[in-house]
């Protein structure tokens, strides 16, 4: 019978009011915990992802600039080089000059008064 109520004991000191709360807020303690690492891993989730799309740009930019040195070690790609950044020409070759026509007539204003009032007084135009 001693060993009975020592058992009931214990039970009515952990069913208490005082323990039940402890234990209430210990458990909303880890809830929140735990809901503050949900959103962490979210935030790495996200920075990996943005680091692996950074990788795949490098890559690009990689394979890019290895193809553009690839073409600077041959002929045609160094006078293409030359040609285009110094102006260099062949023997016999002239450069031609555009110029813009600075004649040209400006496009028109549109009008500020358009609107509703606008629109009659440009019908009976």
């Amino acid at each position: 019978m001693r060993n009975f109520q020592q058992k009931r004991i214990w039970r009515d000191v952990l069913e208490s009011k005082p323990v039940l709360i402890i234990l209430g807020i210990g458990i909303l303690i880890f809830a929140w915990s735990i809901l503050g690492f949900w959103g962490r891993m979210e935030d790495t989730a996200r920075n990996k992802k943005i680091a692996e799309d950074k990788i795949t740009a490098l890559q690009e930019q990689k394979d890019k600039l290895t193809s553009q040195i690839n073409d600077l070690n041959t002929d045609e790609g160094k006078e293409k080089v030359f040609r285009e950044n110094y102006g260099l020409a062949k023997d016999g070759e002239e450069e031609i000059v555009v110029e813009d026509d600075q004649t040209a007539p400006l496009a028109p204003v549109p009008d500020a008064s358009s609107g509703f009032f606008g629109f009659f007084k440009n019908l009976f135009k």
